[in-house]
């Protein structure tokens, strides 16, 4: 089909709740991207942050094709899943430990953060710990998914429009402020649940004590930590996972995007004592789980361990670092350069669209969250090369701003 004909398909059929450029994608390699008319993007925002390891990794792919001619889906109930097995080991002995519910997005992982910190509170109430716990912290300025309860949880007025009443429990205070969060804990805060780095809150990394002070008032007051590591999880970061930068572990953490290389998945991981109250009956999903989306996810981590990707993702963050900021000088409206590994934030004194259109026009694909925030989440696998060529097109755009 040519490009007038996919969008004619879509304005007939496709509810129209995302602001799309019209261009088809068609396909995808590394770091690149195709479209129909057969213009290459070189893409510095894979898939909103979910080719984490670029397009079509060839160890994915290959296990995808083996997978699915296999098996492509069982029930989780009655039976067991080897490749969900198999993953759930890879991300507990890469973090704390952990015990891993699997499900299809971070929404869903983060819904089951949510539901868990809730039922293990209603259970140490039940045994006489405390009294009934349900409220939730979060910061402003994050950003927890699109269900109603996680839209309730995410800080941003802007998402709350039109969908009132949200589900109570959430408590919103500043981010990368501990002390608020130590005034605002009382006997019915189950949780305390953070971003070790806002993303599309505008990538605001926060001062070095933050996350080991909430971890300290966490076990004073007996609250669990949550931490929201759909975009800062599996190597994003130069880490594993992003709270490691910090050498802080929470009590539950979710995770998606990168997780399947590519395939959908999400997932709730949490340390073994809390994960027991999450017993036969009180969460489950269909396709959680999924063998095929798990044999991706077991492939993106061999490939990031194998290929030296978290050891890479420090290296071009910091390339594009020094690059912007040497382009800073010469331009005077970048405020800050900022961010971790593959995960760069790149602040404006004025709106970025503008900048993100331009640079697309020019072969890059880069995004602008929060108004005045150019994110670059490019692929753990980019080269320098890659990377350069990319910041001159960034450089050329923001010179002719």
């Amino acid at each position: 089909m040519t490009t007038a004909e996919t969008i004619a398909l879509f304005e007939k059929h496709v509810i129209a709740n995302y602001g799309r450029s019209p261009i088809v994608a068609v396909r995808g390699e590394g770091s690149w991207l195709w479209d129909a008319d057969g213009k290459r993007y070189l893409d510095m925002f894979p898939g909103w942050g979910v080719n984490g390891i670029g397009h079509c990794h060839p160890r994915v792919v290959a296990a995808v094709r083996e997978q699915v001619g296999r098996l492509m889906h069982v029930a989780n109930v009655p039976f067991y899943i080897e490749e969900q097995g198999r993953l759930a080991q890879l991300i507990a002995e890469r973090s704390f430990g952990g015990k891993t519910f699997f499900c299809n997005s971070g929404a869903e992982g983060n819904e089951a953060a949510i539901k868990l910190a809730r039922r293990y509170a209603a259970d140490q109430a039940a045994a006489g710990a405390h009294p009934i716990r349900y409220k939730v912290i979060t910061a402003y300025n994050s950003f927890h998914g699109r269900t109603l309860t996680t839209v309730a949880a995410t800080a941003q007025p802007k998402y709350h429009a039109g969908f009132y009443p949200l589900p109570p429990g959430f408590v919103h205070v500043p981010y990368d402020d501990a002390d608020v969060v130590a005034k605002i804990i009382d006997n019915e805060t189950a949780a305390v649940m953070v971003e070790p780095i806002q993303g599309e809150g505008g990538v605001n990394v926060p001062s070095p004590g933050y996350l080991p002070a909430l971890r300290r008032l966490c076990d004073e007051r007996g609250v669990l930590l949550l931490f929201d590591e759909v975009q800062t999880g599996v190597g994003r970061t130069g880490k594993w996972f992003g709270h490691q930068n910090w050498g802080v572990e929470p009590d539950i953490m979710s995770l998606a995007k990168a997780l399947g290389g590519g395939l959908a998945i999400g997932a709730m991981v949490a340390k073994p004592h809390v994960a027991k109250s999450l017993v036969p009956g009180t969460h489950a999903s269909t396709f959680g789980g999924n063998p095929v989306a798990c044999a991706a996810g077991i492939a993106a981590f061999e490939a990031i361990e194998q290929e030296g990707l978290l050891a890479n993702a420090v290296r071009i963050g910091e390339q594009i670092k020094t690059r912007m900021k040497a382009v800073a000088e010469k331009v005077g409206f970048i405020r800050d350069v900022r961010g971790l590994g593959c995960m760069i934030g790149v602040e404006l004194d004025r709106p970025g669209a503008d900048l993100v259109k331009r640079c697309m026009a020019d072969g890059l694909l880069i995004n602008c969250t929060h108004d005045t925030v150019l994110r670059l989440l490019p692929s753990m696998a980019a080269t320098e090369a890659e990377i350069a060529q990319g910041m001159d097109i960034l450089e050329r755009a923001l010179s002719a701003t």
